[in-house]
């Protein structure tokens, strides 16, 4: 019987940053992953410190900034990739007004530091920008879709990876953790994204999922090479070719693109967008999202070796890194969970 010190049940933003804690302080993990959970595969990969639709900062944005950028110039190392793109994010202003509004928010305690008091002329003649951009310092994207692929590559080479249907019913606790088949574990955490809805074990949590679409597109004129948040994101992947998204729905739970998805994120891309274009991929996936807005961490009611990290929303890039630190740092060295991000909050809504 193969021994290890964790279970991970996910391999997405969540799943990896936490295997890579495990990994990098000499423990041993087996990572199950059966590709059933697109959001983290399929997402634009912004991180951006700013919420761009109010002007305030993002939650806790300067711990999640000083774990995550590390670990993924880490895994660039680990792993070969490129991973980080450095771009700025410009808002596109639709009045003087939101100018005034930007600038005032550039003198908020948090914010400021984030925020370019410069105002950006629009010179990208494929886009309708009269009144300008504002900038947000700090941005990027990361490719997450090349960490998935690359992270499992590099764990199906160490023997780490299975990409079977994990079965919950198969999964025994015993005195010193969990026996799943022919692996023993002293602990298990379950990643799964929006699959937790089927997790036996944290399935009364409030997970609430958003079906996010996106489209990719070939746009030859446009040459842009900045983030643009306007209606939706437009975000340079290279080659002239722009991820667009995203759109938000809350009654269909599934991954697959529909024409009316399509069509809401042409509409909102063309009241800006003054080039030709063709789209070349459609795209979707079900976000984590959680009814307060803040991840969901913490041990198991009952089976005290057994945690869930998940529910990391829209903002994934940033907040899986933090999550993680925080759960294993629990786990290993006793310190106490953020009340905010502790699933302990619902525990009376069982």
């Amino acid at each position: 019987m193969k021994e290890v010190d964790y279970l991970i049940v996910g391999c997405g933003l969540a799943g990896i940053a936490f295997t890579e804690l495990v990994k990098k302080n000499n423990g041993s993990v087996m990572v199950f992953d059966n590709q059933s959970q697109k959001s983290s595969t399929v997402a634009g990969g912004v991180y951006n410190p700013v919420v761009l639709k109010r002007f305030t900062a993002v939650w806790r944005v300067k711990e999640q900034l000083e774990i995550a950028l590390p670990l993924y110039r880490q895994l660039e190392e680990k792993l070969g990739v490129k991973l980080d793109y450095k771009t700025p994010v410009y808002r596109r202003f639709l009045s003087s007004e939101e100018q005034n509004d930007w600038f005032t928010a550039s003198d908020k305690p948090n914010l400021g530091e984030f925020i370019s008091t410069q105002l950006i002329k629009n010179t990208t003649s494929g886009v309708d920008a009269d009144f300008g951009y504002g900038e947000v310092l700090d941005s990027g994207r990361i490719d997450t879709a090349q960490l998935i692929s690359a992270y499992k590559k590099d764990l199906k080479s160490h023997e780490e990876l299975d990409v079977t249907d994990f079965s919950y019913d198969a999964l025994e606790a015993v005195e010193s953790g969990f026996v799943y088949k022919n692996i023993k574990a002293q602990h298990i955490i379950f990643a799964e994204g929006f699959g937790l809805k089927n997790n036996p074990y944290f399935n009364y949590l409030p997970m609430v999922g958003a079906k996010g679409e996106l489209l990719v597109i070939h746009a030859p004129d446009l040459k842009m090479e900045f983030l643009l948040k306007a209606s939706l994101f437009l975000i340079p992947l290279g080659d002239d070719l722009y991820k667009v998204g995203a759109t938000y729905q809350w009654t269909d739970k599934t991954n697959a693109v529909t024409e009316e998805g399509k069509i809401e994120l042409l509409t909102k891309l063309q009241t800006f967008l003054k080039c030709d274009f063709t789209v070349v991929n459609h795209l979707a996936g079900i976000r984590p999202t959680i009814k307060d807005r803040r991840p969901l961490v913490g041990q198991h009611p009952e089976h005290k070796n057994m945690y869930v990290l998940n529910g990391l929303g829209t903002r994934g890039v940033l907040i899986g890194p933090y999550v993680s630190k925080e759960l294993y740092n629990n786990i290993e060295h006793g310190t106490d969970l953020n009340p905010e991000i502790n699933i302990t909050r619902f525990l009376k809504r069982k």
